[in-house]
């Protein structure tokens, strides 16, 4: 896909993530200390008292130390655990249920558009990838080659894919003949391997990532075009409506499209904790370079050789880590009900550890009347954890809805519904639960939505003049401002904010005389990095009567997007 695709890393704008190296040994053994909410032989699961603190859970808060949360997040709600290899992780149950879901919804939706599903193979011979110029020069940093097999060194080197342009593209020369042929859609889930950054984060830039790629040919540009838009918005679908993740679609500059590309679109959200841009997903109009290149071409109705137009769209499970950035809290994950595993939790609060049946029973009922409204579910029955610890765990996860039943409950016929993103719990008749819990999911999805919409927006500055650029930067916002869409300004105005914003932050920093802790590094970092092009917005408002460049003063052409980003 893209050399500014959703894991290409820039490091001079990348510097406030956390690393994706392991946790230190005293995080480790945090983990492996025994539950704090688990039971001891003889105690008293139902009485009063008081809960000991879960020592499994988050122990930093996310506005005071954004890093530190993330780290914590990933390994302490079971998302990830780290390997062997730097880059590389390991997708426990819950994350890969999460990329699961992703992966389910989109791939009906293209289905349903006319895309097929295929596989094609890891390696890249050498010749074939560095045929295209343009194209390997994106990704020439990032390549991890294999020169040995056993014993023998081999008679050419093998790329593993960073990409699959020069895999797929000779065999859609050999499909391809006539205009009967086309349009050819195909996609691919499948992993991808990219080897240049020093920083992996995970799920936003590890060195291997999971990932759909499609790649399409058509007989003519417009065609083409009308796809490159379609599939750019079944990913704003899968962000906004599935991840409750608000993004702006836009066509990226000359200097982040797509290398090789004719043009490039894409889905642009927000981290408001850090005030970064964060690119989502990527639909790439190829034009005929490809074709061109693979020779890819059909038999027109006048018996003409014509080189077709292609297409190509990828969503990876950076889309994780952007859901997990934006909803999660101090307590952990706030997953949207659209994607979470489990969407409803039931909780049974049980005396002196003992099950009552009628307890027991009633929860089950309950949750097969949900399960056959096609909610996912989920009965938390184990007795060798307190109430009180499962009540944590299933915070720190995220699970949309929580379900408690105890005895004075099931004396009143009642339920206590608790709804994970705002805190709020109520009492609902046992009768009338399975309406008001689907309701309810889609309160707390569309909920979720909103929160981040007004935060995002709440956040991008619209400015006409340079004086004006960095400082609302530095504020953590996007910033809207007319340009002139040339490379040359982009290339000033990244070289201009990073000089600006570093001499700002290094005189704030001599003022305020603040000792230097890791936050504080990690905030001067954040203030000195450089901006760029996020994306010229679809949605464009009319520019002002001869409306200038707001960094070169030459004649703006488009309202461009601009921050700092990921």
């Amino acid at each position: 896909m893209s050399t500014s695709d959703s894991q290409k890393s820039d490091q001079s704008q990348a510097a406030d993530v956390p690393s994706a190296e392991k946790p230190k040994k005293k995080e480790s053994k945090e983990k492996k200390q025994k539950p704090a909410g688990a039971q001891k032989k003889g105690e008293n699961q139902g009485g009063k008292k008081q809960v000991e603190p879960n020592l499994l859970g988050v122990t930093v808060k996310k506005h005071e130390n954004f890093s530190s949360w993330y780290k914590q997040i990933i390994t302490k709600a079971e998302l990830i655990e780290y390997y062997d290899v730097s880059g590389c992780y390991i997708f426990r149950p819950w994350s890969y249920r999460i990329w699961e879901t992703i992966q389910r919804i989109f791939d009906d939706k293209i289905k349903e558009d006319g895309v097929e599903n295929a596989y094609f193979p890891l390696l890249v011979p050498k010749n074939r990838l560095e045929a295209e110029k343009n194209h390997i020069e994106g990704f020439a940093a990032e390549v991890a080659w294999i020169t040995e097999a056993g014993q023998s060194k081999l008679d050419q080197p093998l790329a593993i894919r960073p990409t699959s342009e020069t895999i797929m593209y000779p065999a859609y020369a050999q499909w391809i003949r006539s205009h009967r042929d086309l349009p050819l859609r195909l996609n691919q889930w499948t992993n991808i391997l990219r080897w240049e950054f020093k920083d992996p984060v995970p799920f936003l830039r590890s060195r291997e990532f999971l990932w759909q790629e499609g790649h399409s040919a058509f007989a003519t540009k417009p065609e083409a075009d009308e796809e490159v838009l379609r599939i750019l918005d079944f990913y704003r679908f899968i962000f906004e409506e599935v991840l409750a993740v608000p993004v702006i679609k836009g066509f990226k500059s000359e200097n982040e499209k797509f290398a090789g590309g004719l043009y490039t679109t894409s889905c642009e959200a927000f981290i408001p904790t850090n005030g970064r841009g964060i690119q989502g997903a990527t639909s790439h109009c190829l034009g005929q370079n490809f074709s061109k290149m693979f020779n890819i071409q059909y038999e027109n109705e006048k018996s003409e050789k014509v080189l077709v137009w292609q297409n190509s769209w990828g969503l990876t499970t950076r889309s994780i880590g952007i859901t997990i950035m934006v909803h999660g809290d101090d307590k952990g994950l706030v997953l949207p009900p659209r994607v979470a595993p489990i969407q409803v939790v039931f909780v049974p609060i049980y005396f002196k550890s003992a099950v009552n049946p009628e307890i027991a029973q009633t929860a089950q009922e309950i949750l097969k009347k949900l399960k056959d409204r096609g909610v996912r579910t989920h009965f938390d029955n184990r007795l060798n954890y307190q109430f009180g610890w499962k009540f944590n765990h299933w915070e720190l996860k995220g699970v949309p809805i929580r379900i408690e039943l105890g005895g004075k409950e099931l004396e009143k016929k009642q339920v206590t519904v608790y709804r994970r993103d705002t805190g709020v719990k109520e009492q609902i008749a046992i009768e009338g639960v399975t309406e008001y819990i689907l309701a309810l999911l889609d309160t707390i999805q569309v909920s979720l939505f909103k929160a981040a919409s007004v935060v995002r927006d709440s956040r991008i500055s619209t400015i006409t003049d340079w004086v004006d650029f960095v400082p609302h930067l530095d504020r953590g916002n996007l910033v809207k401002a007319p340009w002139c869409e040339g490379v040359a300004c982009e290339e000033e105005i990244k070289h201009r904010s990073g000089q600006e914003a570093k001499q700002q932050a290094e005189q704030q920093k001599k003022e305020q005389a603040t000792v230097a802790g890791s936050e504080d590094e990690d905030t001067f970092k954040r203030l000195t990095a450089a901006a760029k092009s996020l994306c010229i917005p679809l949605d464009q408002a009319p520019l002002p009567s001869e409306a200038k460049c707001f960094n070169c003063g030459k004649s703006a052409s488009r309202w461009a997007l601009f921050g700092r980003s990921y």
